[in-house]
């Protein structure tokens, strides 16, 4: 019986995505994969302690223990609150609403 698993690290920037393949031993973590994948060298904005992480769109801990073909995935922090910017866009739609409204009269 085989020792270890098939998984990969994924991690996407705007203008360019890794998915890097590796095989890993049964019981290594989310986190273990991360550093044994190499993205941390290929991407030093990456910082170790902070990363989340997530299998297939979900997010896990770091010592989520791996199962074959698992995809983790390492997500970039957000640029901005979804909730402020769907207020702003509403913000700005009522403007452009009221601005067509008086140019119409």
């Amino acid at each position: 019986m085989s020792t270890s698993i098939t998984i990969e690290v994924a991690y996407a920037l705007p203008q360019q995505q890794y998915i890097l393949p590796i095989m890993v031993e049964i019981g290594t973590t989310a986190a273990q994969a991360v550093q044994l994948s190499g993205i941390l060298q290929m991407c030093p904005e990456l910082n170790s302690s902070s990363l989340k992480l997530g299998i297939y769109g979900a997010l896990v801990k770091a010592d989520t223990i791996l199962k074959q073909h698992d995809r983790v995935e390492i997500y970039r922090p957000l640029l901005a609150d979804p909730k402020e910017a769907r207020r702003r866009r509403a913000q700005m739609d009522t403007t452009h609403k009221k601005k067509a409204a008086l140019a119409a009269l």
